[in-house]
């Protein structure tokens, strides 16, 4: 069936599927005729969780997660240690650490990492934020000095060049930094390891 055989409103909903990561052409159909084929009321409910996610849905002020408060629930939760910081590159990594249920302190989400030769610098994602709250308890969770962080990056080489990056900042304000073990393969991503290789590589994080 050509695009021009669509009515206006079917076109639309198809290319705006076709346009999200990993969905083809045929893939966009197949989703736009099950939102025609929903009753109502479900497709409508679709509509407003997308609206609700772009309305409501915010970074936190202080660790960057996704949330719809500020400060998010894990930053004002007062049974985790805030004096531990673990630093991820993005919010997805910090739900694979919450999966584990091993972790107690709080987060930094950077939104990316370096990489020089791409000419991905420090000003491009949230360091400046984390050197705050290093700095000034006033702008870690619930006001608490930041005595180590933990450097959860993913273990490639711009994950190593921005926590080698960040453990020197660290170091020059007397922040302790580990990172986590390398019971994490080289070159994969935080986002495909299991909760026990998470585990296991929280329990057995070095000094860098």
């Amino acid at each position: 069936m050509s695009n021009a055989a669509y009515p206006e409103s079917v076109r639309r909903l198809i290319e705006a599927f076709a346009s999200m990561p990993g969905i083809g052409r045929r893939s966009a159909e197949r989703l736009a005729f099950h939102v025609l084929r929903q009753p109502t009321s479900e497709a409508l409910e679709l509509a407003r969780a997308v609206e609700d996610v772009k309305k409501k849905v915010k970074h936190c002020g202080v660790c960057w997660s996704l949330a719809d408060a500020d400060p998010c629930p894990i930053c004002a939760d007062p049974r985790r240690d805030a004096s531990t910081v673990l630093v991820v590159e993005q919010p997805k990594d910090l739900l694979v650490m919450e999966k584990t249920g091993l972790y107690r302190g709080v987060y930094h989400v950077l939104l990316g990492r370096l990489d020089p030769l791409g000419g991905v610098g420090p000003e491009a994602i949230t360091v400046a934020a984390l050197i705050d709250r290093m700095e000034d308890p006033a702008k870690n969770a619930r006001g608490m000095p930041v005595t180590e962080l933990i450097l959860g990056l993913n273990p490639d080489l711009e994950g190593d060049t921005t926590a080698l990056w960040i453990a020197r900042e660290a170091g020059e304000r007397g922040v302790r930094s580990t990172r986590l073990a390398r019971g994490l393969p080289s070159g994969s991503q935080l986002e495909f390891a299991n909760p026990a290789v998470i585990g296991d590589a929280l329990k057995g994080r070095t000094s860098l």
